[in-house]
């Protein structure tokens, strides 16, 4: 009887862990660089072409790219990159490991000229997003992961020469733990449906506010909102920045039967389904 093989040999090595104070160091540099490409095209008119799927998309969200790429490359050459504006075949397989962008979440209020627009950027591991960035130029707001399960806010101002982590005043963000008796519901303004009105006719709605862009996962991070439903199409980059800010900031983003909600869905070209967004509560209609 022969001896038995070894086939350890044969497993592929595990990824090195990912350093997310270096990508959040290196990635806000780049953010408010995107910011400063944005806003310069604030000012004046905004030229806007529409894309193949009917959503429009500007010069702003381009220039925002270039730059975001370019960090990604730099931060981690080896981890494949989906953003919203080259991402060509979203059927793909991605592997275990992939960064989601999205240069410009929001594009609709960058053309109304409002403020509640952001940069997004994410890394997904294993189907959950585990370092996230959001960037809301206009509002100088930074909201970023630094470490597992720690997640900050802080005032940047968008500069095309980039900015220090280290050197802005940061505070650490905490979900709130919300109050059946009143919550404060967020809704999407560019998609408000019926069944949002459905959903939030089932809880003690105190106070309800309308945004747009990844600003609504941001609010609730930030302890001042409870709950944002989600039953309109989104696509894996509006959402997963956002979801790491919010659950590092320990609030939950669960789907239509109450599991966490994952990425990578390749097999729906990346298409988000239903879900809904909570502070530290996750609470079942009354």
């Amino acid at each position: 009887m022969s001896a038995p093989r070894h086939t350890t040999a044969l497993a592929p090595d595990p990824k090195p862990d990912f350093d997310l104070g270096r990508a959040a160091e290196i990635l806000t540099g780049a953010a408010a660089k995107a910011g400063a490409a944005i806003m310069a095209h604030c000012a004046g008119p905004t030229e806007v072409e529409t894309k193949a799927d009917d959503s429009p998309v500007t010069k702003a969200d381009r220039d925002s790219e270039v730059v975001l790429l370019a960090a990604l490359k730099d931060l981690a050459p080896d981890v494949p990159i989906v953003s919203e504006e080259t991402a060509a075949d979203r059927s793909a397989p991605l592997g275990a490991r992939f960064f989601l962008v999205d240069p410009l979440d929001g594009t609709k209020e960058f053309i109304k000229k409002r403020t509640d627009f952001t940069v997004n950027v994410a890394l997904i591991e294993e189907g959950v997003p585990r370092f996230g960035l959001v960037y809301a130029p206009a509002r100088a707001l930074l909201a970023v992961t630094t470490a597992d399960g720690v997640a900050i806010e802080a005032a940047m101002t968008p500069d095309a020469n980039g900015a220090d982590l280290e050197t802005l005043d940061r505070k650490r963000l905490h979900a709130r733990q919300g109050d059946p008796s009143g919550l404060t519901a967020l809704v999407s303004l560019s998609h408000l449906d019926e069944e949002t009105e459905k959903f939030l006719e089932g809880f003690n709605i105190s106070e309800r506010s309308g945004a747009g862009s990844s600003v609504k996962f941001l609010e609730i991070a930030r302890g001042r909102a409870d709950v944002y439903p989600r039953f309109g199409p989104t696509m894996e980059w509006d959402t997963a920045a956002g979801q790491a800010v919010l659950e590092a900031a320990g609030g939950h983003v669960v789907d239509a039967n109450g599991a966490r909600f994952r990425y990578g869905k390749t097999q729906e070209g990346l298409r988000n389904g239903s879900f809904v967004a909570w502070g530290r509560t996750v609470l079942t209609p009354r």
